[in-house]
């Protein structure tokens, strides 16, 4: 079945709504330093594990950014949301996108945290195969992470993460993901659109960083502004959750 409501659970009973996506290394648990965070009275959050992760873990499906955003608004549904803000990290601000685009009507505006643009994010040669053998070698995501963090932190702290990732992910679908967000292309889809979004980025990611976003994201959408976090690389909510949840609600305040 691919018609099932996805697991999720809300945090906060503030009047600024978002639907928040995870990353392709982690479920909706890997924002759990950041949840500590979050002023309850301010905002309202639902987080969603995505098809083939978390407690949806044994939920079919054909594992695409397309497949992620239309859950997504089902959970909206179930919520009762009419206009929501999307918060999503790495591949989850590409489905964030997707669902702008197929709720134009309802996203009121994006939370990118060092998110994939709508033009996916090419990989040739050594780093395709790197990161596609991530599937089934836990070495290959500990390189992946040491490298987009700026290879600031010790075994233990990759280890964590390298172990929640392959324990709260299935194999089929962090495989499938992969495809979907780095190789598909639908930026003329998203060129000019005026809503307001954040890109929150670390310092430290060499892959998803401050250029990254000069020549996509800030390209295509004018509304669209930058934050750097000087302490993080590419894992914002788990580096430096306390400076990332001050500009999240800053910019949902707004």
């Amino acid at each position: 079945m691919t018609d099932r409501l996805l697991p999720y659970d809300v945090q906060g009973g503030g009047p600024a709504r978002a639907l928040v996506l995870h990353n392709w290394f982690g479920d909706r648990t890997s924002f759990d330093s950041l949840r500590a965070h979050l002023n309850d009275a301010t905002g309202t959050y639902a987080f969603v594990d995505c098809r083939g992760y978390g407690e949806a873990l044994d939920h079919a499906g054909a594992y695409t950014m397309e497949e992620v955003a239309a859950d997504a608004l089902a959970v909206a549904d179930d919520l009762g949301w009419d206009s929501f803000s999307v918060i999503g990290h790495s591949m989850g601000g590409k489905a964030a996108q997707l669902m702008l685009l197929d709720a134009p009507d309802r996203v009121r505006s994006i939370v990118g945290i060092s998110p994939v643009s709508a033009a996916g994010f090419p990989l040739d040669g050594e780093t395709w195969e790197l990161f596609a053998g991530a599937a089934e070698e836990p070495a290959n995501r500990r390189a992946i992470i040491d490298n987009t963090t700026g290879g600031r932190y010790d075994d233990a702290w990759l280890a964590a993460l390298v172990d929640r990732s392959v324990g709260r992910s299935s194999t089929t679908a962090f495989r499938a993901y992969l495809d979907s967000w780095s190789r598909t292309d639908f930026h003329e889809r998203v060129r000019d659109n005026p809503t307001p979004v954040l890109l929150v980025v670390g310092a430290h990611d060499p892959a998803l960083g401050s250029e990254a976003m000069e020549s996509t994201w800030l390209r295509w959408y004018p509304n669209a502004r930058l934050e750097v976090l000087k302490d993080a690389g590419h894992y914002a909510p788990e580096e430096t959750p306390g400076p990332l949840a001050a500009a999240i609600e800053a910019f949902l305040a707004a």
